[in-house]
């Protein structure tokens, strides 16, 4: 019994570190630019048909894709906010959800296009494919790199946005838009930045899912969009403490779930969402 205890939460704990990587960019954009971008997810699947594209064309080297295939999505994050974006954000919270709707179809489409509308296989990452022993049964290598990786993201996140100038700058364009405006900061070149930057986190997440999921879907960023979506809203729009440990429970009951009622795993999450808005519509860990 413990060893499948520890298996359940390590799968869990691995799970919810791909939803902190995306609702990590979200919750981001969200708290700074004050758009709830429902393309976030398509990043997530950009990256991951960039990524495996890079590493086909480069012989198999999973890392190489890992750096451009990210770098590319930051391009189309630019051009989608600088183009479209940044004409909405006076407009009320439901034109930028149809906008960024519609983006996904785009996106959805323009993927079946270049790369076909059937699945993409992934192959094994070198060095990190196979599998080690705990509590007596093998676990894959890959999901304990996963389980390194997100902590660092958060401890990164947190030293950017708290320990740095360019930190304050963000934050204080995030409090006051107008005020940060007149005191020199370049509010609108900002803001791009960090929907690039955004971007840039969700689609890092589809990269490194790529040896994870096995098989790359044009539906894969909508299925993580949506645990990305109840991720901030329990944890709070804009707060990225309440998106890592929300992550993490959201993760952790979809393996419990799925382990023992696997009819009721999602139905799980959801019952916590409708709790939680029921008790703190703020979410858990919103400010104020």
């Amino acid at each position: 019994m413990l060893q499948s205890l520890v298996h359940v939460c390590l799968a869990g704990i691995s799970a919810g570190m791909f939803i902190w990587l995306v609702a990590s960019g979200l919750t981001l954009v969200f708290g700074v630019l004050r758009v709830l971008n429902f393309a976030h997810g398509s990043f997530y699947m950009l990256g991951a048909y960039v990524c495996l594209t890079v590493l086909k064309a480069m012989g198999g080297n999973f890392w190489i894709g890992l750096v451009l295939g990210p770098l590319v999505v930051c391009v189309v994050g630019y051009f989608m906010e600088r183009f479209l974006l940044r004409y909405v954000y006076h407009l009320e919270l439901p034109y930028q959800l149809l906008l960024t709707f519609a983006m996904v179809l785009i996106f959805d489409d323009a993927v079946k296009m270049i790369w076909g509308a059937g699945s993409a296989s992934s192959p094994a990452v070198p060095g990190l494919s196979g599998s080690l022993s705990i509590v007596g049964r093998q676990f894959p290598v890959y999901n304990l790199f996963i389980i390194a990786v997100g902590p660092l993201v958060a401890v990164g996140l947190y030293a950017l946005l708290e320990k740095t100038w360019w930190g304050r700058i963000i934050r204080a364009a995030a409090s006051d838009r107008e005020m940060a405006s007149a005191i020199g900061v370049k509010v609108p070149t900002m803001f791009t930045a960090v929907f690039v930057f955004g971007a840039w986190l969700s689609a890092m997440g589809g990269a490194l899912a790529v040896p994870y999921v096995g098989l790359l879907t044009t539906g894969m960023g909508e299925a993580i969009i949506i645990e990305a979506f109840v991720v901030v809203v329990i944890g709070g729009l804009g707060s990225l403490k309440g998106a890592f440990f929300v992550s993490l429970i959201i993760g952790l009951l979809s393996s419990f779930g799925t382990r023992f009622i696997p009819m009721l795993d999602m139905f799980l999450v959801f019952i916590l969402m409708a709790v939680v808005l029921l008790w703190r519509p703020q979410g858990l860990f919103a400010e104020g």
